[in-house]
């Protein structure tokens, strides 16, 4: 084990640096990972970018990244299940395992939640991180650590779809097909989708959402109510989900959803409150649910992976070693037509 923590900090005003922090140690219960590769992910670069995301604001230096896998390198006291040398996905979002919502199974919704990565709660981006023994989810054998990385917001698909209640053959619309949107479009492929439209801008995200089994359709050239209206028979999709965090396109999924439908809103729009069509969702009957992160979802990310359902390779567009973390955060935010998914690498990537 090294003798240093290699750490990367986010202050207000938009700096990144890497410092040198002790190695932690482990609390009874816990286990010292020694981090392999981490995502950046897009509230990473909101708070980058913009200091804010929601509710959540920086305003002290503070460690960003959560889409993280590493190998244990120690357990704390008491700690049964897990072994030194295993290699793990990290579940950042840490519940209080007592009030009700945990108690019923949707300890996304704990009052008490501590997020890796929420400013003011340190994240991993950094060399070595302690978590608690139950939720660094084993990874199944042959999973690579960029693989392993990519569980974190696979697991936000997996739980969009649980939401949906996806039926067998129910057509699909994802809205927005960036790295969550991609990922959707393959969960719902795998939870027995008939059809998945995917509507987006950018043309390289739509050659990539076709390849990975959806129709394509691009909303710059196509007018999106009847584009999707004429590849459902004149019905709009059956489930749709909202997957681009913006106001348009959380204005628009009404519009291409069918009577009966269900909207799911995956993605935080750029606004507080987005002023919907209430006539027709009302006049549509239409359900809407939203997605907070995600409950239950690692296991099912990570045998959806292991097992090539859910392909996570081809959404990997740039890599970048720990040592760069600050130039992969200032490329990823300039570069938003050619970055897809960034992966953070502890170790230099290989050439080429």
């Amino acid at each position: 084990m090294a003798d240093i923590n290699r750490v990367l900090r986010l202050d207000a005003n938009h700096r990144l640096w890497l410092e040198e922090q002790p190695i932690p140690v482990p609390d009874a219960g816990e286990v010292l990972i020694r981090v392999r590769a981490n995502g950046i992910c897009g509230s990473d670069l909101h708070f980058f970018a913009r200091g804010t995301l929601g509710p959540y604001v920086v305003t002290e230096p503070y460690t960003p990244g959560h889409e993280a896998c590493g190998e244990i390198v120690a357990l704390g006291a008491g700690v049964t299940g897990r072994r030194v040398g295993e290699a793990v996905a990290i579940e950042p979002g840490i519940p209080c395992r007592r009030c009700r919502y945990c108690k019923m199974g949707r300890y996304n919704q704990c009052p008490d939640v501590r997020f890796l990565s929420v400013p003011g709660i340190d994240g991993t981006l950094r060399d070595y991180v302690t978590v608690p023994a139950d939720f660094a989810h084993p990874m199944p054998p042959g999973m690579s650590w960029e693989q392993g990385a990519c569980i974190e917001p696979v697991a936000v698909a997996v739980h969009a779809i649980n939401r949906a209640r996806l039926a067998l053959g129910a057509t699909v619309a994802v809205l927005g097909v960036g790295p969550i949107g991609l990922l959707t479009v393959q969960a719902a492929l795998a939870a027995g989708a008939g059809q998945v439209l995917a509507l987006d801008r950018q043309e390289m995200r739509l050659a990539l959402a076709r390849e990975l089994g959806a129709t394509p359709v691009h909303i710059a050239r196509e007018e999106p109510v009847q584009a999707v209206r004429a590849l459902t028979g004149g019905e709009g999709a059956d489930v749709t989900l909202e997957t681009a965090g913006h106001s348009s396109a959380t204005m628009l999924a009404p519009e291409i959803t069918a009577t009966a439908g269900v909207i799911v809103q995956v993605g935080w729009p750029e606004i507080e409150r987005v002023p919907y069509k209430i006539e027709t969702i009302l006049a549509k009957e239409l359900d809407l649910r939203g997605v907070n992160r995600y409950a239950n979802a690692f296991p099912p990310a990570l045998s959806l992976v292991g097992r090539g359902a859910i392909r996570v390779q081809p959404i990997i567009t740039h890599r970048f070693a720990l040592e760069d973390a600050p130039a992969a955060f200032a490329f990823a935010h300039a570069h938003p037509d050619q970055v897809i998914k960034v992966i953070v690498l502890n170790e230099k990537p290989p050439a080429g």
